[in-house]
């Protein structure tokens, strides 16, 4: 697991009560610690006995905290007080997973063991995941609770539909780690530069139909959108991912516009960006798509070697359609260009920029093996309309789209 910087440094509490699924908050302790967090685990006396306070000491190096009444650092608290230091020194508070007991515990101010005397003093966002078997969740009592506690200001991360340990079938399961940290990660990052601004990122490479079954396409895996995308969510910015990618899971707290084609895009970018503040256009986009689509597949002939020839037609071109968007409405307030080189890469870069009316341009050299298509790390200059150049090293594509979003957040102004 990388180092993420929003979580850097960042103390969470996390609760941990007293069902099945306590045995995946192990994990996730493990994964946030490995991403820079501090993490301070409260056990309820239920939790221990599904998993022990040693496994969560040995996945984040720190105290486990168990007994209210202890002051001492087997279990207990270093001072009979300290509750109140860890519920107001704390950046957020995750109750994962939260079990029925606890969430009517929770809505009714109770303040019987350490998670709920701690909950009640902290002064950090918190949120609570559900996680509990049968029709327990659905049930009206839970659902009351759940609502009280949302109305008061906690967060709900929803449980998962699946099966559960007794054999039923339902919603109440606790989501995988990764959606449990793009959740911590949205909520930890809605103050951040970009907080009210609206941002349109695109992703993956279109594809072009030839026939029902057949289709031309490109190298691009969407992975370096993917990451764009998360890196706005997590400078706060309300996010919308035009995606042309299959199989990446969409960054929590993304709304996601599934696209094929290229003409699919333009007319998807074109709609959400009329009122957006930034356009991020990462998507490699066809230039050409054949002139005509057969109806039903084409079939070869077994007597014939011969191959078939396809007339391609010009794609629009989605930059200079924003371009023009841009001229009649102002908006989007800002537009970023990628180009992907195999040749003359700053001159082609810059001439792109330019000709297309951006703001920043992302240039990478796709004739590197270590950088751009269908790989995790990228090696990009940052062209910018002043003239300017940023040259960024070999990084991690999150770690680059952090670069770039913070380029986009000096020039609205907001960083």
């Amino acid at each position: 697991m990388d180092k993420i910087t929003l979580l850097q440094t960042k103390r969470i509490i996390l609760g941990v009560t007293g069902s099945i699924a306590a045995y995946k908050a192990v994990d996730l302790a493990s994964k946030l610690t490995q991403t820079g967090a501090l993490v301070d685990v409260i056990m309820t006396e239920a939790a221990q006995r599904f998993v022990t306070a040693l496994a969560f000491q040995s996945v984040t190096g720190r105290p486990v905290y168990t007994n209210l009444w202890h002051a001492d650092h087997s279990g207990g608290l270093p001072t009979h007080i300290a509750h109140v230091g860890l519920g107001e020194g704390a950046d957020l508070m995750l109750i994962a997973p939260a079990t029925a007991q606890t969430l009517a515990k929770l809505a009714g101010g109770f303040a019987d063991n350490l998670l709920t005397v701690t909950a009640l003093a902290a002064r950090c966002p918190v949120a609570v995941a559900p996680a509990m078997d049968g029709g327990m969740y659905l049930h009206m009592a839970t659902q009351a609770n759940l609502q009280l506690l949302q109305e008061r200001g906690v967060t709900l991360i929803e449980p998962d539909e699946g099966r559960f340990a007794s054999g039923l079938v339902g919603r109440g399961r606790l989501p995988e780690t990764p959606a449990l940290l793009g959740h911590i990660r949205r909520m930890l990052g809605r103050s951040g530069p970009l907080a009210g601004c609206g941002v349109v990122v695109t992703a993956g490479g279109t594809s072009e139909a030839i026939d029902p079954v057949r289709f031309i396409t490109n190298r691009s895996s969407g992975k370096q959108g993917y990451a764009l995308a998360q890196a706005a969510l997590d400078a706060g910015a309300a996010v919308t991912l035009i995606s042309a990618a299959h199989n990446l899971p969409t960054p929590v707290g993304a709304a996601l516009i599934p696209v094929e084609s290229a003409r699919e895009m333009l007319d998807a970018v074109l709609d959400h960006s009329k009122n957006a503040d930034v356009l991020v256009m990462a998507a490699a986009v066809a230039d050409f798509r054949p002139e005509t689509v057969a109806e039903q597949k084409i079939k070869k002939n077994a007597d014939d070697d011969s191959g078939i020839s396809l007339q391609l037609a010009r794609n629009p071109d989605i930059l200079i359609a924003v371009k023009a968007l841009r001229q009649s409405t102002g908006y989007p307030r800002l537009a970023v260009g990628f180009a992907a080189e195999s040749e003359n890469l700053l001159a082609n870069a810059r001439s792109k920029l330019e000709r297309k009316g951006l703001d920043l341009l992302v240039a990478n050299d796709i004739s590197a093996q270590d950088a751009g298509f269908a790989v995790d790390t990228n090696r990009v200059t940052i062209l910018d309309a002043a003239g300017g150049q940023q040259e960024l090293p070999l990084a991690s594509k999150a770690q680059v789209s952090e670069a770039i979003i913070e380029r986009v957040s000096a020039l609205l102004g907001t960083a």
